[in-house]
């Protein structure tokens, strides 16, 4: 098998488990606080990776590479991970799965805002305006439907955890540090989730392991393994053996995936307007990224003529 033909496989896995992962973690909140589900699942999915990597003869992080370390497990971990599986508490979990996948808006205008280096042009200002209209169309069918106490809330909480995911991806992209991205990502759970329990110590928001039922456990056990070991592993094969563009597909399936398992499993309402505004949001998601590779080809081209 070719190392193209295993990225293939390592897409369709990060495009069809990832998305599958949100009903997961719906199922997992439903009886063990959020955060302690956040955190039992990095730090399990942490020491696995740490110690594979550890007995392989991998060194320990220095001190700036644990600084750093730190500082990407907040952004990626605690902030968008942990308050991504908080809103679940308050929408259906197809909802949080298409938040998450508006990241790419969210980098365009942080990109543009702060460091100027993304032009807007025509096709990304129609991506930027489909992917906020199909959310609000998603936004407008629940929100005046049936849905739990906190929808709102919940909705907020889904787009500070896509917008810190946003930050966090700029700068592992922005960041020179050499150390194994899968070691690294291993360390960034772990540290993670120490730091949730201690905001769980101080809050007192948590159940003992003993009282957590074996159906949160199962839940738990499919997301460290399928998602936090084997889908992210395949996600960063995919980065590093195949075109961002298509790399990146797994974001426009993720949330038809999250929205029909959790209308299947969870009996979470599917409607025309979810449906429809679904599509026009991952519409504007591909040509933000269509318009962003385009850019990017041109930069190079430049650059070449140049030298």
């Amino acid at each position: 098998m070719t190392t193209k033909q295993k990225a293939y496989i390592a897409l369709a896995l990060t495009s069809t488990v990832w998305g599958t992962t949100w009903v997961a973690s719906k199922i997992g909140i439903q009886q063990v606080p959020a955060l302690e589900i956040a955190s039992i699942r990095q730090f399990i999915a942490g020491v696995l990776l740490v110690g594979f990597y550890l007995a392989r003869g991998e060194k320990l992080p220095t001190g700036k590479q644990l600084l750093w370390l730190t500082m990407m497990g907040v952004l990626l971990f605690v902030s968008a991970n942990g308050i991504a599986t908080l809103s679940l508490k308050h929408i259906p979990s197809g909802m949080g799965a298409l938040v998450s996948a508006l990241y790419p808006l969210s980098v365009v205008i942080i990109e543009r805002v702060f460091f100027k280096n993304t032009k807007i042009t025509f096709i990304t200002f129609a991506g930027l305006l489909l992917g906020i209209g199909g959310i609000a169309v998603v936004f407008y069918d629940n929100a005046f439907a049936n849905h739990s106490e906190g929808y709102f809330a919940g909705v907020c909480l889904a787009l500070i955890a896509m917008l810190s995911w946003s930050i966090g991806t700029i700068v592992l992209a922005r960041s020179r540090n050499t150390i194994n991205p899968y070691y690294a990502a291993g360390w960034e759970m772990l540290i993670s989730s120490i730091i949730i329990i201690g905001m769980l110590s101080v809050s007192g928001d948590a159940i003992p392991l003993a009282k957590i039922p074996a159906q949160a456990w199962g839940a738990l056990a499919y997301l460290i393994i399928a998602s936090n070991i084997i889908t992210f592993i395949a996600f960063i094969y995919t980065m590093k053996h195949l075109q961002p563009a298509k790399a990146a597909l797994y974001a426009y399936i993720n949330p038809i995936v999250a929205i029909f398992t959790g209308s299947l499993l969870l009996g979470e309402n599917i409607t025309w307007k979810i449906i429809v505004g679904s599509i026009i949001t991952l519409v504007g998601v591909y040509l933000v990224n269509q318009s962003l590779r385009k850019q990017k080809e041109l930069a190079a081209q430049q650059a070449a003529d140049i030298i």
